[in-house]
């Protein structure tokens, strides 16, 4: 009885220690990869001053990011599986960070859509990987909570995002160069150097890892294996990718990460251009301002994060976070330019909260053969709406001269998602581990090759 619980404790003692070490260095990476991803939306104005880039052009080279993702992802998640996670998120994060460097001496919309590809062919398999490495290190009944927070770095990526976007603008002439390019020339070489960093920094394996002791190694591998023992009850054989496709709770949960990601990413390309509606504002100020919606969804994530640990259902709480976001969406389209600010930050409140909410689901006791290409598939055909939203708002605005009419689409989507949700299949809390364990695997495992 005395070695049981020494082997709880030190279970207990390693995974505190991934979260001091481990996750803080992922969410610098996340950090990273949401500055370079989302630092055309405050170069908009710039972009079509100097290159000629127009409203149309603009969103439609942001949305080629996810095109290249979502053809780009499988592929990466299979050199992921073949290489190791570690080398993997390295090589990442190197090649992001160079294409994004890049980005600084675009000359015309042709390079402008070939930059923006690359980009999201080098990022492809980021999030993936990141789960996986979770997989592999934290056990089930604290996955989610680390995932929730990864997530919710994003927010803090794009609240702070802004403000540094603002004094990078603000160095307009400085050693030649134009603000917008010390925008993207800065933050492509720090992704760089952080991808170094982090080769050194993550550990391939269990037993490589130095800062744990060999009890807490013992007690973490076991934990891990026992998990994958208990999923494997259920004779899953050999995955085959593709015909994954053809499972409705993948396609239904693809849709409903759509939805969310369309309401991000919308927001991400096109907000800062929303708060220059506001009379008198600034590159500088916009930037501050744009930051308020994401510090808003960094309080909510926070609070929906300790609800869910309650909850023995995320359904509910995926919709009321979905319908809020409608509704804040809706409310931004008709109000005045200051209050539709005040609007988007509870839109974004409701949005950024359903997307841990959201993962917690899939992910759910999730054989470790389809974890890592489940969420691949979900991620990359969901994150297709970070190619709708951005090039669809583009269209309007060069159609109309505004984003209004974009927003009511937003609205739109998001109730048809909380829909949607009703649907979904999920392993709740209460039920015993190993018939979830089974029902999962059976769900996301549709058929063999």
């Amino acid at each position: 009885m005395k070695s049981v619980d020494n082997a709880v404790l030190d279970l207990a003692s390693a995974t505190r220690k991934f979260f001091k070490r481990v996750l803080p260095v992922m969410l610098v990476m996340l950090v990273c990869n949401q500055l370079n991803r989302s630092n055309i939306g405050y170069a908009q104005d710039h972009l079509q001053a100097d290159v000629g880039i127009g409203a149309a052009a603009y969103g439609f080279g942001a949305g080629l990011f996810f095109i290249a993702y979502a053809i780009f992802e499988l592929p990466s998640n299979v050199m992921m599986e073949k290489y190791g996670a570690k080398v993997w998120l390295t090589r990442i994060m190197v090649s992001w960070g160079i294409v994004s460097f890049l980005m600084a001496f675009v000359q015309n919309e042709a390079m402008f859509y070939i930059l923006r590809f690359l980009l999201g062919a080098a990022e492809a398999g980021f999030f993936p990987a990141v789960i996986f490495y979770f997989a592999r290190w934290v056990p089930a009944g604290q996955r989610g909570k680390a995932t929730a927070v990864f997530i919710a770095g994003s927010s803090v990526a794009a609240a702070i995002s802004g403000p540094i976007a603002g004094m990078l603008l603000s160095m307009q002439g400085t050693l030649g160069l134009r603000g917008w390019q010390w925008l993207f020339g800065f933050e492509g070489v720090v992704s760089v150097l952080v991808g170094i960093v982090v080769f050194f920094l993550l550990d391939a394996r269990i037993e490589d890892a130095r800062w744990l002791s060999p009890a807490e190694k013992a007690a973490l591998a076991q934990a891990i294996s026992a998990e994958d023992e208990q999923h494997a009850t259920a004779d899953t054989g050999k995955v085959n990718r593709w015909k994954m496709l053809l499972n409705p709770q993948i396609l239904l949960l693809c849709g409903i990460y759509f939805a969310i990601q369309l309401s991000i990413y919308a927001n991400t390309f096109w907000l800062p251009s929303i708060v220059k509606r506001i009379p008198g504002t600034t590159d500088l100020s916009a930037g501050f301002l744009s930051s308020v919606p994401w510090i808003c969804a960094v309080v909510a994530m926070y609070f929906a994060a300790k609800w869910q640990d309650k909850a023995k259902s995320r359904k509910p709480l995926l919709v009321v976070a979905l319908l809020v976001a409608a509704a804040g969406t809706y409310a931004a389209a008709v109000a005045s330019p200051v209050l539709a600010l005040v609007f988007l930050a509870i839109a974004a409140m409701g949005f950024k909260s359903a997307s841990p909410l959201f993962w917690t689901i899939p992910q759910s006791g999730l054989h470790p053969l389809v974890l890592a290409p489940a969420i691949a598939i979900i991620n990359s055909l969901g994150n297709l709406g970070g190619f709708v939203a951005p090039f669809g708002f583009g269209i309007i605005k060069e159609q109309t001269g505004s984003v209004i009419p974009g927003l009511f689409a937003l609205a739109a989507a998001s109730a048809v998602a909380a829909g949607l949700v009703y649907f979904l299949r999920e392993r709740r809390t209460a039920e015993p581990a190993g018939e979830a364990a089974d029902a999962s695997v059976e769900a996301a495992v549709p058929s063999r090759s």
